[in-house]
Parts: C-alpha cells; structure tokens; sequence
C-alpha cells in the first residue's frame, strides 16, 4: 500500500505560493534628537477572544493606511536608489496580492479583510541589548527620521516578484539613536497579535504566533534594510504591512515583517516563526540565491505579479553588490 502524505496545515500551496523607566529613557532620546514628543500613547489592546472580523470593501480596504500622513508623502527619492532600468509594478495589483496569514493564507483576500485591523494609534518598542531603549507611538517615531523613497526589488520564496518604491527610513539610524551594546549579536522583529482582528491566527491555531523574524546585527545595520511607512508615495496600507514594516530587499520576503510592535536587540539568534515551522524550507539566513533550490520547488526564475512574466533571479536579487562580503564566500 502507498504511504499516504498529508501536509501540515501551515504548508504554503505552491499554487498560492510600558514601564517607567523605559517611558523616561524615550522621552530623554527625544530630548536628546531635538523633538518635542507628544506623550506616550496607550499600546492597543492585545485580545486573544475569538475573531469576529468582517469583511470590509475591498476599494476602502485597499486605500486603507496609517494615520502618519503629517505631509511626508511622497518623500523625495534617494537617488542612490532610483530604480534605473526597473519598471515599476501596477500599484493596484501590488495592493491586492499580498502574503499576510494573520488575515488570510489566500493572497487576494487580505486586502478584503484588513478592515477592522485599527493602526493608530499603534505603539512600537525597542529595547533589549542597547542603552536607550524606548517605547513610542508610531507617528513620534516617523516623525523622528527624515523620510525618503527607495525602488526596490522584492522576490517571495514562492517566486514571485514585483519592482515597488518604498517609504521609510534606514534601520541603521533607529538602532544607533538606542545605542546596541557590545553584547547584541542579532535582532529580533516581532508583529501585532490581534486575533479578533486578524482573522487568519484564530484559524491557523498550530502557528507559533506572533510572528517573528531576525537578522544579524551587521545585516541590520547595512544601508540596504528600511523601517517602511509607505509604498508609491503613500502611507502602507493596512495589508502591505502598515504602520511600520520591514523591507531587506536581498532577502526572501518572509524576512520583511509586517505590522511591527517589537524591535528587540538579543545576544542569540531568535527563533524566527516560519524557520520554526520549517528549518529545511524557510532557513534563517533566507538570502536570494538562484542556484539553491526550495526543496518544492526552483529558485532560478521568478513572475511578476502584475504582467505575468517570467524572468531570471538574481543572486541576492541583484544587491550582491551591497551585501555579498557580509557572507564571505557564499
């Protein structure tokens, strides 16, 4: 008799594939960087109640964003980053077609049920290994970094792709402005946990929720990696990651977190959520690497989401330049 296999639920379709202290040390960055902060803002209730999310207007939701506007947006371009040579995906489709399980493993559907997922106020921490760490209202910690535009490339381990310009601000400035100590190795991105607005952790239970992700230090510092806080010169939308997302555009996308509430420095390599689900499909390191195979499927090529077409990838999606030397010979 055949042995029979039944995948685990959490497999990818390859069809589909504050304390005082804290408070008084942020309020002292503050100071210290030349702004006026606001107060601190209540951190939004973290229920574990059954969801109860419904389905919003796929239009509203789609145009749905952080409340962060403040005049930013569209931030001026970096011309180190212009995107030369790169045709830009349709904004539409990149706004309907987006990895994000806490809502839905189906792509097209997240924008649809984003709704009820409330960004702001939204409170982000930053703490563990370094000599200032803070807590902070997403608007105080936009408003704290001059912003800019980056075109980038962006490539899913499921061999997708599409060329976006992103918002934000360089990872490295906000991890200098809490000073890491000597003893931070790595840092560790953790998301919101809102199951009764986040209909996709309620029905996907076994996930080692919330989701996490990790880089080493010296990743996280390189130039390359943004805190992102818009997309074609606009606040995120909900489903792309709002308020505050990651963008490491050498990496696999599972790499680049959405919906951050937690940026914490750590002396050991952090368990990550789909490396726990899967260390021989979703590996830690997660560079793009053409010649290395998932165990599912190629790597050597990737589609882009708006026009269909299929195009070679390239090692560490065309930033070995940038990135290589901090791999050494691999």
């Amino acid at each position: 008799m055949p042995n029979i296999i039944v995948p685990p639920r959490w497999r990818i379709p390859e069809s589909q594939i504050t304390p005082e202290s804290v408070y008084r040390n942020r309020r002292a960055f503050l100071q210290e960087m030349g702004f006026a902060g606001a107060g601190l803002l209540a951190a939004s209730q973290m229920s574990f109640a059954a969801d109860t999310a419904s389905p919003a207007k796929p239009a509203a939701a789609a145009a749905a964003a952080s409340g962060a506007t403040g005049g930013k947006y569209p931030a001026p371009r970096n011309p180190k980053f212009d995107g030369k040579g790169l045709t830009l995906s349709d904004a539409t489709v990149t706004a309907e077609y987006n990895n994000f399980y806490e809502f839905s493993t189906s792509k097209e559907r997240v924008h649809r049920l984003v709704g009820p997922f409330t960004t702001d106020p939204w409170t982000v921490r930053i703490d563990g290994l370094c000599e200032k760490p803070m807590t902070v209202d997403a608007r105080e910690l936009i408003g704290q970094f001059p912003l800019e535009e980056r075109v980038y490339r962006f490539r899913c381990v499921e061999a997708w792709a599409m060329i976006v310009p992103w918002t934000g601000f360089p990872l490295a400035k906000l991890l200098a402005a809490v000073k890491p100590t000597s003893d931070a190795k790595f840092v560790k991105f953790t998301t919101a946990l809102r199951p009764e607005q986040m209909p996709g952790i309620a029905r996907l239970r076994e996930y080692p929720w919330p989701y996490t992700e990790g880089l080493r230090i010296d990743e996280a510092m390189n130039d390359l990696v943004m805190v992102a806080t818009g997309i074609y010169g606009k606040p995120l939308p909900k489903q792309n990651g709002a308020p505050l997302r990651l963008v490491v555009p050498w990496k696999y996308g599972y790499k680049s977190i959405k919906s951050i509430v937690r940026i914490e420095l750590v002396a050991k390599q952090p368990a990550t959520l789909w490396e726990t689900l899967a260390p021989d499909e979703y590996p830690f390191e997660s560079n793009v690497n053409p010649r290395v195979p998932h165990p599912r499927w190629s790597q050597a090529s990737e589609r882009l989401i708006d026009t269909g077409d299929r195009v070679p990838t390239l090692p560490y999606n065309g930033y070995a330049e940038q990135v290589a030397g901090l791999y050494g010979k691999s």
